[in-house]
């Protein structure tokens, strides 16, 4: 069966998961960090099911994959942002696991749908 919908990737959902697991994670993060770390965690979160979704509905395999490699970009971006949060001791106490295990398997999945559509895109 033929996937219709961006709604029906399993990427796109694991990373919706992604998204909320990010908010929550920010939501405990101190005050200070509001306009800081968590705004750029949270607009880096919904940045990567944003370009699932926008890329898959764009019609073109081409441009599937340009907006691929944006949310595998917010996804670099997101993993960079996790670091400076444990690097800083900013969510000191807080468990990262769900968030760095989400996270890493959104990216392996983006990665390999990058590069199969790259089978079928020549490099331009």
């Amino acid at each position: 069966m033929a996937v219709t919908s961006y709604r029906n990737l399993t990427v796109w959902q694991k990373a919706m998961q992604l998204v909320i697991a990010i908010y929550d994670l920010t939501g405990k993060l101190p005050e200070s960090e509001r306009y800081g770390l968590v705004s750029q965690m949270r607009r880096a979160s919904v940045s990567i099911p944003s370009n699932i979704a926008e890329g898959k509905m764009r019609g073109t395999r081409k441009d599937y994959r340009h907006f691929l490699l944006d949310a595998f970009g917010s996804g670099a971006e997101l993993e960079t942002q996790l670091e400076i949060v444990k690097n800083l001791s900013l969510g000191r106490g807080l468990s990262h696991d769900h968030v760095d295990s989400l996270l890493a398997e959104v990216m392996r999945m983006l990665n390999a749908l990058i590069h199969k559509l790259e089978l079928a895109v020549p490099n331009t």
